[in-house]
């Protein structure tokens, strides 16, 4: 049986374009990763969307005076748009579709037939001149788990789920003076305490292996009770209405979606390489061989790792359960949060337009926020891209022009060095191991090694080996440099090439940067959404 990696990155919810935050954290990385598996031989199908059914959508276009449906339109557009711009070859791009919506309702469906949805009297907050429940984005408070400031749902501190009737001092988020009531309405839940022994099992295993922080959280959730998961808000307006004739008017909560809408992205990315998989879910059975891996914010530990593995345990097999959880912490601007209130942010389609894409990508790898918060600053680009990849790569390029054109030897000792470069870059790509900034930390070292060799006629034919070997390697992230010096991108050990003929390398640029104005920005970044 073949084996097929499915590497799925959460969707950011379609409320404004992405800034350096979800482009440093997720995103690349993702697609760092499926360049590294397709280069080594590995099927693999990337997949990622806009989500449009977050209760964010609504709060956000209110803010900018526009409606709903024209904020996912634009925001669908940009996000898009972004990621093609840094280069993240997404293959399957979800959005507001019928077949989606089909998708969720097809497997909460599964789950309601199977008897494992129950109704239940759950707490949310109301406000009565609106005349309606409180949930995600429409209310805030405090995290009863670590006290942090914050929108319904997930707290963004620690991770865990964020009940909108267990908030601190529940204010709505577009009227915090209007007095709220704390009422129950019967909604269909998870009951998620039914499958913490199973959950304990999965995490145990080491097909599951986490990054510290995820770790933590996940063991603080599993210590004590699970709550029950919402599988329906008492909200008509907005999101996919549920079906359940128990809960008529309600809809789909949101964080409800993100197995089914895994399931989905997975099977539009194998179509638009070109498998027909049949069956909107047969990529999920565990038959199939797929093994899914998510990159994702730490953020989105509990909608997909708690509650969505144990949507899939409730299923009894019918599906396979995710291979891997990457996460990632907050990136910052200056030692600061990213703000758009304040204009305090980087957009991911500004780093485009200023930075050659391969430059601007190093650089992202390079400061990535694996597992604690990093920092981004105009400055440190020069300090970090400039000085590690730029300045030591151009010198090569230099040494490379002297040479061009002419065929020289490759002795036995530079093919085996050859092996050892492209073992280092492997150990950072390979998912028991895999590092971003440990990437772009090998490449620095060889590149920091190849500017000090002075090339002499007898080893000149190592040298420029070893430099293609290094290139060949670094391409995952060099997109575009490693095409231009056409090098290629598959990887392989040596197999006794003794001659090697030069080529004409091509040179990085590196613009002169200031910081740029930060005026109020007027549209937002995707926040809130769990797919």
């Amino acid at each position: 049986m073949s084996t097929r990696t499915a590497v799925i990155s959460p969707a950011p919810t379609a409320n404004g374009d992405l800034h350096l935050g979800h482009l440093a954290g997720p995103f690349l990385a993702a697609d760092v990763f499926t360049r590294y598996q397709r280069a080594a031989g590995r099927e693999t199908v990337l997949g990622t969307g806009a989500q449009d059914t977050s209760t964010f959508v609504v709060t956000t276009a209110r803010r900018l005076g526009t409606t709903p449906q024209a904020l996912v339109a634009d925001s669908t557009a940009r996000i898009e748009a972004t990621l093609a711009a840094l280069g993240i070859a997404v293959d399957g791009f979800t959005r507001d579709e019928e077949r989606f919506t089909k998708q969720v309702l097809t497997f909460l469906g599964r789950l309601h037939d199977a008897g494992k949805l129950v109704l239940r009297p759950t707490v949310f907050p109301f406000a009565p001149r609106s005349g309606r429940f409180l949930v995600d984005g429409f209310v805030s408070g405090g995290c009863p788990n670590c006290l942090a400031e914050g929108c319904a749902g997930i707290c963004e501190s620690c991770g865990h789920p964020l009940p909108a009737g267990s908030l601190i001092d529940p204010r709505s988020t577009e009227d915090p003076d209007e007095p709220l009531e704390l009422r129950e309405v019967p909604v269909l839940v998870l009951p998620l305490e039914e499958y913490r022994e199973p959950l304990r099992e999965y995490f145990a295993t080491g097909g599951a292996a986490l990054r510290p922080h995820m770790a933590q959280a996940v063991r603080e959730m599993l210590e004590r009770p699970l709550p029950d998961f919402p599988i329906t808000y008492p909200v008509s307006d907005w999101g996919i209405p549920a079906p359940f004739p128990e809960v008529a008017g309600q809809s789909v909560n949101p964080n409800a979606e993100t197995m089914a809408w895994s399931i989905y992205t997975t099977t539009v990315s194998a179509e638009a390489r070109g498998d027909v998989p049949g069956d909107d879910d047969r990529l999920w059975w565990p038959e199939s061989g797929t093994r899914a891996v998510y990159f994702l914010g730490f953020d989105n530990t509990f909608p997909f790792a708690i509650a969505g593995v144990s949507m899939l345990l409730a299923l009894e097999g019918r599906y396979a359960l995710p291979a891997r959880f990457v996460t990632n912490e907050f990136y910052e601007l200056e030692h600061r949060k990213f703000s758009t209130s304040r204009g305090h942010l980087v957009w991911g389609q500004e780093l485009a337009d200023r930075l050659p894409r391969d430059v601007g990508r190093f650089h992202l790898a390079a400061t990535s926020p694996e597992h604690q918060r990093t920092d981004f600053s105009w400055p440190a680009v020069a300090a970090v891209a400039g000085a590690r990849l730029v300045e030591p790569w151009n010198r090569i390029a230099a040494k490379a022009a002297a040479w061009a054109g002419r065929t020289l030897p490759v002795s036995a000792a530079s093919r085996e060095a050859a092996d050892r470069i492209t073992e280092r870059f492997a150990a950072t790509y390979e998912l028991d191991t895999f590092s971003l900034v440990r990437t772009a930390e090998t490449l620095a070292e060889q590149l920091a090694r190849l500017d000090r060799w002075e090339v002499a006629e007898e080893q000149a034919g190592d040298f420029f080996h070893q430099v293609e070997t290094v290139l060949r390697n670094a391409a995952p992230i060099l997109i575009d440099l490693a095409e231009r010096a056409g090098v290629g991108t598959r990887l392989t050990r040596e197999d006794g090439t003794d001659t090697i003929t030069v080529r004409r390398l091509p040179e990085l640029e590196l613009p002169p940067l200031e910081p740029a104005s930060q005026e109020p920005a007027s549209q937002e970044p995707p926040d809130g959404g769990a797919v």
